[in-house]
Formats: C-alpha cells, sequence, structure tokens
C-alpha cells in the first residue's frame, strides 16, 4: 500500500488488516490545520482501495485526540474573501466525509479533548472508545460559529437525539466521558492505558468477520440513517444480503460452521 507522506497525519499497518492513522500534532494538542484538512481528505483517498479491515483514528501524544482548529491559524480563514472561504469548508467537509465513508470501521480512541472540528471527526467514526479525560464540545459556538460545521449537526443528532445535541450545540459546555458513553455519544469509557489496546481488540473482533459482510453492514447503517422510507431501507438491506450470498465468504462460514473451525474469510 502506498500511503502519501503527509504533515500532520501518520499511518500505521498492523497485522491482520488493521491500520492506526494518527493525528500527528502533539506539541499542539493536535488541532487541525487548513493543511491537515486537505490531507484527512488525502489519507482516505489512499486507505479506501487499500484492502484494510478496520481502521483505528486516534491522536498522537497523551494530551488530546484533537483539540479542534488551531486558533494560531484564525488569522488565515479571516482573510479569505466569502468564495475562498467556501472552498475551504468544502475541502474540510469532504476530508472527513471521506473519512465517515471509507467502506470499512473506523474505531475512534479519544484521550482529551475531541473539541470543535475534533469532535467532528470522532463523530465520522462508527465506534467510540473513550478514555475518563475525554473530553467533548461543540466549541464552534465560542467562536461565532454554529454547530452546522462539518457534519456535527448531521452525526450528533443521530446519535444522541435532537435535543442533546441542540442542548450541547447551543450552550458549547463539556461532556465528560461518562456522559457521553451514558447518552450514546460514546460507545464506552476504557481505562486511558487500556484505550489503545481495547481499540485493538475491537478492531480484530471486526477483522475476523467476512470482509463482505461488515462492509455491507456498514453500508446499511449509514445509508438507513439517510433515507425516510421504510421500504427503501428494505430494499438496500435485500439487495446487500443477495449480493453476499453470491461471494466466497458466504459458503465458507456455513461450511466452517458445520466442521465446528473457524473461517478462512478471502474477501471474496
Amino acid at each position: 500500500m502506498n500511503f502519501p507522506e503527509l504533515e500532520t497525519l501518520t499511518f500505521e499497518p498492523l497485522d491482520g488488516g488493521i491500520g492506526v492513522l494518527r493525528i500527528n500534532r502533539p506539541h499542539r494538542m493536535n488541532s487541525q490545520t487548513v493543511r491537515m484538512f486537505t490531507e484527512h481528505g488525502l489519507a482516505a483517498r489512499a486507505l479506501r482501495d487499500s484492502g484494510l479491515r478496520a481502521l483505528i483514528l486516534t491522536g498522537a501524544g497523551e494530551r488530546a485526540f484533537c483539540a479542534g482548529f488551531d486558533l494560531d491559524e484564525l488569522d488565515v480563514i479571516t482573510r479569505m474573501g466569502v468564495l475562498e472561504f467556501l472552498r475551504f469548508q468544502e475541502t474540510a467537509t469532504g476530508g472527513i466525509q471521506a473519512i465517515r465513508h471509507l467502506p470499512f470501521p473506523v474505531i475512534a480512541a479519544i484521550h482529551g479533548p475531541a473539541t470543535g472540528g475534533g469532535m467532528a471527526l470522532a463523530l465520522a467514526a462508527d465506534i467510540r472508545l473513550v478514555a475518563p479525560t475525554a473530553k467533548f464540545s461543540t466549541a464552534f459556538i465560542r467562536v461565532g460559529l454554529s454547530i452546522g460545521e462539518l457534519g456535527t449537526s448531521y452525526n450528533l443528532s443521530r446519535l444522541v437525539g435532537p435535543g442533546r445535541a441542540a442542548e450541547i450545540g447551543y450552550t458549547g459546555r463539556i461532556v465528560g466521558a461518562e456522559e457521553a458513553a451514558r447518552i450514546g455519544l460514546a460507545n464506552r469509557v476504557v481505562a486511558t492505558e487500556e484505550l489503545y489496546d481495547e481499540a485493538i481488540a475491537c478492531a480484530r473482533l471486526i477483522a475476523a468477520n467476512s470482509p463482505g459482510g461488515v462492509r455491507m453492514s456498514k453500508r446499511a447503517i449509514q445509508h438507513n440513517q439517510e433515507i425516510t422510507s421504510y421500504a427503501a431501507a428494505l430494499e438496500l438491506e435485500n439487495r446487500g444480503q443477495a449480493l453476499l450470498t453470491r461471494t466466497a465468504d458466504m459458503p465458507e462460514a456455513l461450511a466452517a460452521f458445520k466442521q465446528k473451525r473457524e473461517p478462512r474469510f478471502t474477501g471474496t
């Protein structure tokens, strides 16, 4: 796999089809820059057809997952004209959207702040495991912007409901790890020293299943958040299941079950 040389992100392949994508600005609490938003998209494009079975998304260092946009770069944004800023917004949104739409599951391992754009990035993952130090905040509201940023209004309201999303979004308050798990913003709280290992264990459980089955499951979950018809949801599910019966992995799984052995999935 040819992963591009990036300034703000690093990629580490692990065995078993698992990879780790790290936000790599620990000296600035992994805060985002104009360059980083471009690199979100570059990384996602490189990873999309990599054959990975699961991706762990985390922040380098011990202080933060991602503390949002680096305030030292705010002047860059304020000097942009309207059309230039719109292009920047489309680049930033497109990068996070590309991570959300990776065909395999993304597990965010979150320690410390995940605020503003960092929260948006965490929301783009399929699964969020959090250390007790994790802190979420829609910090946009505190700098004169809105929760309608980088997919936050869409993803947050679907995770915690519109009422909770409104309260979190309008106040900009901090949501700690325990509350995040309680309201569905996070899957569960994990001891800080166990967070990375737990993310790998979760990724390995996913990777043990049929690649096609996992990918179709992710597609069904994501697409069915975006359609309003129960009939359309059933149509999507039916098509996915019909396609999976034509793969080599399904009969292999049935044979393994009958023979009381682990299946040998090939993704074909």
